[in-house]
């Protein structure tokens, strides 16, 4: 696992004065658009995943023609955990993609500040459910434009248009293995819903 970046992370021993504030965070999506993968990337324990073989009795449920090299999928959730400085600390639980399990995320969401909703722009139509439950419930969220190969195939502005989406709503190109870019969208997110819970 990678060292921790010292002006991310503070470990408990170095830490003084008050515990540091415990945020929730979900990240959402629609399948094998990296949920697994942005929330391994950040976390700074071993994130929990509950990652299982796809298997041919699932074939007729679980579209995999345009993911061709994803062998497993979460059946329940991902956990993992970021501390940002010394006062904020992020729990994070990535749902999972698949209509099937769509009853967990009342469950996975309750208590959480807000959401990533994880996009692959090849596939924009999958995000819509996870767009309209955070709309619908009212939790701020941002749209992360994961570029996979490093390519983004359609712009921030086309994306938001497609989704018809609040203005305020950020829309960022992000790589999901990239602690840096996780990260920056983590705190992206943090910031839209203090924005939203003080307007």
């Amino acid at each position: 696992m990678a060292s921790k970046p010292s002006d991310m992370v503070v470990s408990g021993d170095e830490r003084s004065g008050p515990a540091p504030m415990p945020v929730k965070i979900v990240v959402a999506g629609g399948f094998g658009v990296g949920k697994t993968t942005f929330v391994g990337s950040i976390s700074e324990i071993e994130p929990l995943t509950t990652e299982a073989a796809l298997t041919k009795v699932s074939e007729d449920v679980d579209d995999t023609s345009k993911v061709s090299t994803k062998k497993t999928t979460t059946v329940a959730m991902d956990f993992g955990r970021i501390s940002l400085g010394d006062d904020l600390v992020l729990y994070l639980f990535g749902t999972p993609g698949q209509d099937r399990f769509w009853f967990m995320w009342d469950d996975l969401v309750r208590g959480a500040i807000g959401a990533v909703v994880l996009i692959d722009t090849r596939r924009l139509e999958e995000c819509f459910p996870a767009v309209d439950y955070f709309e619908e419930h009212q939790i701020p969220f941002v749209v992360a434009m994961n570029c996979f190969d490093g390519n983004a195939t359609h712009a921030p502005d086309d994306v938001r248009e497609a989704l018809a989406i609040a203005p305020d709503t950020p829309v960022l190109l992000i790589d999901a293995r990239d602690r840096t870019s996780t990260r920056d969208t983590l705190l992206e997110l943090v910031q839209h819903a203090l924005v939203r819970a003080t307007s």
